[in-house]
């Protein structure tokens, strides 16, 4: 089981940058010590002041307390056509996807992770063709076996129009893939990045959404182009999806829609709506 990616104080830290709010003016508004906030930045979990720094971050109360209580996981899924791949990358962890048709044993891969070993010997022992390599966006421990990996599989690599990569073909958002009996959707969801493209995967046993950095379990990537747009497009390309689309992110576990709704801190909106 894939760990969370992020714990609590790395989503007060996402949304405080995201927010352009210095530590002075978010301790002032809280009503807490800069003290009180600084050990709350560093992982030390205060029920008290995180309830008190959730709302002015417009982050979800109740999710971000168990958050920091660590009582929530997604749920553990293994789904036939879907396998995640995990590699280590300087001080983390990151995602690859191997994604397929049974029937025509088709397949696609998405992303390279940091080391793609894995993911050619997988597509040989199963007797898989992979015709496409789908990148979510261009940052580098997604990309960095690419080379590699095209040379092994004979696969074609696609990247966002948005986004420079080398190796790759371009699309632009809304173009569509087939893979066997398989229909990939491609929606843009930039703000982690420009080009940060989301991949949903119709004719499975269940919706598949591939979002690289876009989400996290719980958490999302920094906005690192705009937290605003990124906010933006998460809700209206990925959480507008099907609750029991599985999302396969980039780093950390693997979650559903419905999961997210109910216990990403990002996105109030949907658990003060929740009965």
């Amino acid at each position: 089981m894939f760990p969370l990616e992020d714990n609590f104080d790395d989503v007060i830290s996402k949304a405080q940058r995201g927010l352009r709010m210095t530590d002075d003016r978010l301790a002032e508004r809280a009503g807490v010590s800069l003290e009180e906030l600084r050990r709350a930045k560093a992982g030390s979990f205060d029920e008290h002041v995180v309830r008190k720094l959730a709302p002015v971050l417009g982050l979800g109360e109740d999710a971000l307390v168990v958050l920091g209580r660590k009582a929530w996981h997604p749920v553990e899924r293994h789904l036939v056509g879907v396998a995640p791949f995990n590699t280590p990358f300087e001080n983390m962890t990151v995602n690859a996807y191997v994604v397929w048709d049974a029937r025509t044993k088709l397949a696609t891969v998405f992303d390279t992770g940091a080391d793609a070993s894995g993911i050619i010997s997988f597509v040989r022992d199963n007797h898989l063709s992979v015709s496409h390599i789908l990148l979510t966006h261009a940052h580098y421990d997604h990309t960095a076996d690419l080379s590699r990996l095209k040379k092994a599989t004979g696969a074609t690599a696609f990247a966002n129009e948005l986004e420079s990569v080398d190796g790759t073909e371009t699309f632009a958002a809304g173009k569509t893939f087939a893979i066997g009996n398989l229909r990939i959707e491609t929606r843009l969801t930039s703000g982690h990045s420009r080009g940060g493209t989301t991949y949903v995967v119709s004719g499975l046993e269940r919706p598949v959404a591939v979002v690289g950095d876009a989400l996290f379990a719980a958490s999302m990537g920094g906005g690192l182009v705009s937290y605003e747009e990124a906010l933006r497009t998460n809700r209206s390309q990925i959480l507008s999806l099907p609750d029991d689309t599985i999302i396969c992110p980039g780093h950390g576990p693997l979650t559903t829609v419905g999961e997210e709704k109910s216990h990403n801190p990002f996105f109030p909106e949907f658990q003060r709506a929740a009965p």
